[in-house]
């Protein structure tokens, strides 16, 4: 079974047909999905998701682009959500200097906010970064130098060095439907070097459908394809892929991991 580690259920086109949108990714082999918050104001809808859905999990966070929207949210408000059992993030954090959907600075300070949110919580970080690799790194360094705390660096489609550094640093590196699309040879590349249990896939649904999806609607079943070409990017069959990332998917998210566990024991 495969983990969808970056989806948005809440987004119209999946949220319209959730029930259909979790059976086909069950059928799939995609046995759980996290879905990811862009709003920290929206956490009822996430919650809602995870608490309707047995596979189901959710995080908690301010997307870049919508940081202007939610400048002041603090540490505490944000760790006392994610208190939530199957809360199991802080983000998408990040920065993104391609779209500037929110001014920088801001992006800056509501990024750090996260970070520090993470590291109280204990919960790892979910990190978007577009366009902003030298900030990205400057700031991860300085942070971490001040306290460890986990991340993933989502839908990855950065350059070399910050795959480097977010690997040096103990991070994951999550890849999505970019990796399927034929001029990504730069981030196939990538792939093929990183260390195999730092791997994760996602779809980002429903945006980044891969290929021969590519230009629909995308949704957590077709996660499927991403793994594919990343299991033949790292010489191994379908199954043993999954098997792998499933297991660095527990390891990242520890209160997935222990939920199912109770779950199994009950």
């Amino acid at each position: 079974m495969l983990v969808d580690t970056h989806c948005h259920l809440d987004y119209p086109d999946l949220f319209a047909e959730i029930d259909g949108v979790v059976a086909r990714a069950e059928a799939a082999g995609v046995g759980t999905l996290v879905t990811i918050s862009t709003h920290v104001a929206r956490h009822a809808r996430y919650r809602e998701l995870a608490d309707r859905f047995a596979n189901v999990f959710w995080t908690i966070g301010t997307h870049p682009h919508n940081a202007a929207e939610e400048p002041d949210t603090t540490v505490d408000a944000i760790v006392a959500l994610s208190h939530h059992p199957k809360c199991v993030a802080i983000g998408e954090a990040g920065l993104d200097f391609h779209y500037n959907k929110s001014p920088r600075d801001i992006q800056r300070r509501v990024f750090r906010t996260q970070i520090v949110a993470a590291r109280d919580s204990g919960l790892p970080l979910v990190i978007h970064a577009r366009d902003a690799d030298i900030e990205m790194i400057d700031i991860l360094t300085q942070e971490h130098a001040k306290g460890a705390f986990g991340a993933i660096l989502h839908c990855f489609s950065s350059g070399t060095e910050l795959a480097r550094v977010g690997i040096e640093l103990g991070f994951y590196l999550s890849f999505s439907g970019i990796i399927t699309f034929k001029r990504s040879d730069d981030l196939r590349a990538i792939a093929a070097a990183a260390p195999l249990d730092r791997l994760l896939v996602e779809t980002d649904a429903p945006y980044l459908a891969p290929e021969p999806y590519r230009g629909k609607t995308n949704e957590p079943a077709f996660v499927t394809k991403t793994a594919a070409v990343l299991a033949s990017v790292k010489g191994l069959a379908p199954d043993a892929l999954a098997t792998v990332t499933t297991a660095n998917a527990a390891r990242v998210f520890p209160r997935m991991a222990a939920f199912a566990r109770g779950a199994a024991a009950a």
